[in-house]
């Protein structure tokens, strides 16, 4: 009876000391985390925006705008730097504890390298989790909408603002003249085109109405007269009405098709049915990115304290574990870059993620063996 209370005590205590130690871990890991995201998504937020003042400058948007337009980048700056975080908090906190002999206390108190590394797995595997969500449903939404507001404010009506009886510059040889101006309605219209140096424009008109297509901007003119000079001469004319196509948009190839900003449904559908081969090698790695990437939180996790445990066994004051820890870090992450990038079949996606879960395992194995 007595040895049975001893050992119930004993498991209670142990228990304890596990509950103990894990909230100890988490509340480092956790805040260490913290810190580092916020300081890595900031500083790369201010390069996001520092190279797009050029877009502020050019199209003369406003700051409030400008703002809104660049943090909707941040989900997708954060989906890329988490496994890297959550490596640098790992590497960080238990470094500290080997160096401060707590992980020496705890493995003679007779807790495994497992035991020991738990804490860090499980933080991983939360957020492992919370990146697929992340991954699959915030970042197609917030690119999807950065890609709609950024069109808008390039090309849409928000960012065309003609000034009354005054002379605006929408491009390079494109002017336009506006007696008066109601909404998106113009009165006495003057537009100039000299973009192209055969085929110069002037439209003189009594109205106007500014409309927005799918291509740009387009101002619909009625009751004027036109003036054309090029390589056929000079012509001159009236009209009833007439739409011109402004061209303001940038032709850029295959500019609708994003992918970052497709809904996971519609590329899971779409990678069945595409015949442009860009495009469909773009999906794929795409697919490799939002469902294979996360699990990188938790190979990095499982790398930095397989080295730093197991090396801390060897009791030496001077230790090259948080050296070694990183270049494994580079070396798996280079790796599994190249090989995801390569992909050009399903096929393919199917080997990434079966040999991404074959090195997730061995290290796992490696970790559990003593």
């Amino acid at each position: 009876m007595s040895l049975l209370l001893d050992g119930l005590c004993f498991g209670f205590y142990t228990l304890n000391t596990m509950n103990i130690i894990n909230k100890y871990f988490r509340r480092q890991l956790l805040g260490i985390f913290i810190m580092l995201l916020m300081i890595l998504t900031g500083l790369s937020w201010m390069m996001q925006i520092m190279a797009m003042m050029k877009f502020l400058l050019t199209y003369g948007i406003s700051f409030g705008s400008f703002i809104y337009l660049t943090s909707l980048m941040i989900p997708f700056i954060i989906s890329i730097i988490i496994p890297f975080v959550t490596f640098i908090a790992t590497i960080f906190v238990y470094n500290k504890m080997i160096s401060e002999n707590e992980v020496t206390v705890m493995a003679a108190s007779g807790l495994s390298p497992w035991q020991i590394a738990k804490p860090a797995l499980k933080f991983a595997a939360v957020l492992t989790i919370l990146h697929i969500i992340l991954n699959i449903w915030i970042v197609p939404v917030s690119q999807a909408k950065f890609y709609t507001t950024q069109w808008n404010l390039r090309y849409g009506l928000a960012h065309l603002k003609l000034q009354e009886a005054a002379f605006t510059k929408l491009a390079d040889g494109l002017v336009v003249y506006v007696d008066n101006v109601s909404g998106h309605d113009l009165n006495q219209v003057m537009l100039s085109d000299m973009r192209e140096k055969n085929n110069r424009l002037l439209v003189f008109a009594q109205r106007g109405k500014l409309v927005s297509t799918v291509h740009g901007l387009s101002i619909v003119t009625n009751n004027g007269s036109l003036q054309m000079s090029g390589k056929n001469g000079f012509t001159t004319g009236t009209f009833d009405a007439l739409d011109m196509d402004l061209n303001l948009a940038e032709n850029e190839e295959d500019a609708s098709f994003r992918v970052r900003r497709i809904p996971t449904s519609v590329l899971l559908k779409t990678v069945f049915s595409q015949e442009d081969t860009r495009q469909h090698t773009l999906t794929l790695v795409e697919i490799c990115t939002r469902f294979i990437n996360p699990f990188m939180n938790l190979i990095l996790a499982i790398v930095c304290t397989l080295v730093l445990l197991k090396s801390s066994l060897l009791r030496r004051r001077t230790s090259f574990a948080p050296a070694v820890a990183v270049l494994a870090m580079a070396a798996i992450m280079a790796s599994y870059m190249s090989v995801s990038n390569m992909v050009e079949s399903l096929t393919d996606v199917g080997f990434v993620a079966v040999g991404v879960f074959v090195v997730l395992f061995g290290l796992t194995g490696l970790l559990l063996k003593k």
